[in-house]
């Protein structure tokens, strides 16, 4: 069996989702939860773009053991060196930096030439090399680079000092076999390719990017680089738990991973807890509808023989089958339990915040999923922002006009306002503006439904522009008002210091 490498990048392209930017704490704890799964790389983030990016890289590297912790850079010096700096308490190291090398960046990002991107790289990489070993190269926008050029930029790296070469299909462009024979042209084209390892990194943008990756690795490729749950720019990026199952449902391939396959949940649900982002109900691998039949032929087929129409145990991927149950009737140890399960560590205060908004949930639905559970986690974390929801009252009806009184809490004093709106949410909103006196406009707002039922939890999540900058908030209750409430003071919290 030949090693592939799982290079996750979930902290650094997958934390570019608008919305989903996770605290230093919150990546050090996704960190772990990486390390535990068996990712062999973690790139900790992009340290010369923010003090946090650089904080997160630090921290992240005293806290984690084993795997190799990345830093990106631009190919710039400056870049490099603050890199550098970050990654100075990691036991295993390594600084990613590159350039474009299509002729989209160069003629119009870059306006130069071949020629000097070429020396550009080769600099990069030099310079890289004074500070670690381990030098990773990406050819930016690889996939729409011209392959010749692209062997002779890959050969020149690799003699400057690369260890590991990265081939992305930056824009989602390749078809699966076009990219595999890109991998395949650079591992019979580069003299010197034995020296490095190829990797891929490839977006979603036509919802090719694991078939481009598994084509990339079937051609020579042994490092993928992917984040939990596909997130990332736009479409997102390959997903981490689709390769890996890939490569464990077809052993005929030869290829293995370090990844502990039964972590996979948990890491999923961690992860989408964490940056308020659920996992669709159809993806793959991970997504509730990913083991459910609901066809009667299917259901009988499952019934007589599981393989009939499942290529993969539920339990290879950590969904336990004979999970405890949770009802209003559960004490604090099978909650604890069951947080545990899904990646979450909680204790002592933290722990009974949580249960006492469990147990109000739990009067309310019959069942309590692992939805429902992380997103009491999450009002834990929400429970210390400086406004805090006191009360909420709305009158709304057939032939009324909605009205609705609130009352917040702003760093404990209590404030009070009531309005009228087009609508109950409307009018809840308008009487949170009274009170939080700032210009602020709602430019998006979406409601979605965890599971089916009119007393399901609702999930909402808004964009808030003030001051010509967006912020995003989240709310989840199984009333929607409330729910829309929780969201525009999340959002607002993160202003309003």
């Amino acid at each position: 069996m030949e090693k592939l490498f799982i290079f996750d990048t979930t902290l650094r392209d997958g934390e570019q989702v608008p919305g989903c930017q996770l605290n230093t704490v919150e990546k050090i704890q996704v960190a772990k939860a990486l390390e535990q799964l068996g990712v062999d790389v973690i790139e900790a983030g992009f340290p010369v773009s923010s003090p946090g990016d650089f904080n997160s890289v630090v921290e992240i590297s005293k806290a984690v053991t084993w795997p190799t912790i990345c830093a990106l850079t631009r190919g710039v010096q400056k870049d490099i060196e603050v890199a550098a700096e970050a990654l100075q308490y990691a036991k295993k190291k390594r600084i990613h930096t590159g350039i474009g090398t299509s002729e989209y960046h160069i003629k119009y990002k870059f306006n130069s030439t071949q020629e000097e991107i070429l020396e550009r790289a080769v600099a990069a990489v030099k310079h890289a090399k004074k500070y670690v070993e381990d030098v990773e190269f990406y050819c930016e926008d690889a996939g729409r680079t011209d392959n010749v050029y692209l062997a002779k930029v890959v050969e020149a790296v690799i003699k400057a000092g690369a260890t590991v070469v990265n081939i992305p299909d930056t824009t989602g462009y390749c078809l699966p076999w076009v990219y595999g024979e890109k991998i395949k042209f650079l591992m019979e084209n580069v003299s010197n390719v034995h020296k490095a390892i190829l990797s891929t990194h490839c977006h979603n943008d036509l919802g090719m990017a694991t078939a481009n990756t598994i084509s990339g690795v079937l051609n020579g490729a042994r490092q993928v680089e992917v984040t939990i749950n596909g997130i990332g720019e736009r479409a997102g990026n390959t997903s981490l738990e689709e390769i890996a199952m890939i490569l464990k449902c077809h052993k005929d391939l030869n290829i293995e991973t370090n990844i502990n396959t039964q972590r996979i949940y948990s890491t999923s649900r961690l992860v989408s807890n964490l940056m308020n982002m659920p996992v669709q109900p159809n993806k793959a691998v991970v997504g509730r509808n990913a083991f459910a039949h609901s066809s009667g032929i299917h259901q009988d087929g499952v019934l007589k023989n599981r393989e009939s129409y499942e290529i993969m145990d539920p339990t290879d991927v950590g969904i336990d089958k004979n999970a405890i149950i949770l009802t209003a009737r559960s004490g604090r140890a099978a909650l604890k339990h069951r947080l545990s399960v899904l990646g979450v560590e909680v204790d002592g205060d933290k722990l009974d915040i949580i249960y006492q908004e469990f147990l109000l949930l739990a009067d309310k639905k019959k069942d309590i999923n692992d939805d429902d559970v992380l997103l009491l986690a999450g009002k834990e974390r929400a429970s210390k922002e400086r406004i805090k929801i006191d009360y909420l009252q709305v009158t709304s009806g057939v032939g009324i006009k909605p009205v609705a009184s609130i009352g917040v809490m702003i760093a404990g004093e209590k404030f009070e306002a009531a309005a009228t709106g087009n609508g109950p949410v409307d009018a809840a909103i308008n009487a949170l503006r009274k009170i939080i006196n700032r210009e602020m406009n709602l430019q998006e707002f979406t409601i979605q439904s965890i599971n089916k039922g009119s007393n399901d939890v609702g999930k909402v999540h808004m964009q808030v522009e003030h001051a010509g900058v967006i912020y995003y908030g989240f709310g989840a209750n199984t009333d929607i008002v409330t729910a829309s409430v929780e969201a525009y003071v999340n959002a607002i919290n993160q202003f309003v210091k």
